[in-house]
């Protein structure tokens, strides 16, 4: 066990998770105390687990619509578990290819007693859906020019894609202008989530499959 300290939990987590709180803090000590062995994490983040990853993900949720969504190389649950947490009013399909980190999402969502969460084992490219997805998250998983083409054919007409990037989301869009007019994607924009509510913002790349 790593001798670093986990964060204490900041006040605005019981307002982002209302009545789910007691389940992300249950989340959130899990993967304080297996994340680094199974790889999921970096022995540097639980002094800042629930400001960059915790809290980062949530600020997602409420653009999450009823339906099915797609959560892309979901790692460690982030966003994956979070959202799951968050917004138990939607179902949630966890894609990954790691079976250690498979094992460790299956796991999690059976201990929180998630019941709108399944989970796949498979890379984004590979992965055969019963039905097209409403909404396709991702988070740290690999460039714009990269991502859209691998999770485009698995969402529906009129469907969302809401990936999480960095402060340099806007390079990535324009490096990535062949695939988006491949995609066809329309209604293209950056969100800034959390500003003044959160101390590190949450970028969203947001835009609609046609």
């Amino acid at each position: 066990m790593n001798d670093i300290a986990l964060e204490i939990e900041p006040d605005v987590a019981a307002t982002l998770f209302g009545d789910r709180i007691d389940l992300a803090r249950q989340f959130t000590a899990d993967l304080a105390r297996r994340g680094e062995e199974l790889g999921l994490i970096g022995p540097l983040e639980l002094p800042r687990l629930w400001t960059r990853h915790i809290l980062n993900s949530v600020l997602v949720a409420p653009l999450l619509s009823p339906g099915v969504v797609g959560d892309i190389g979901s790692g460690a649950g982030l966003p994956g578990i979070v959202l799951a947490i968050a917004r138990p009013d939607v179902s949630f399909i966890l894609i990954e290819p790691m079976e250690r980190r498979v094992d460790w999402l299956t796991s999690e969502a059976a201990s929180l007693g998630l019941t709108n969460v399944t989970v796949i084992r498979a890379r984004a490219e590979e992965t055969k859906l019963d039905w097209p997805l409403d909404q396709v998250t991702a988070r740290a998983v690999s460039a714009l020019s990269t991502l859209i083409p691998l999770t485009a054919p698995l969402v529906k007409a009129g469907g969302e894609m809401l990936f999480m990037k960095g402060a340099r989301v806007e390079d990535e869009i324009t490096a990535a202008a062949k695939a988006i007019r491949k995609a066809r994607l329309s209604e293209i924009e950056v969100l800034v989530l959390g500003e003044g509510v959160v101390p590190e913002v949450t970028r969203v790349f947001r835009a609609t499959v046609d």
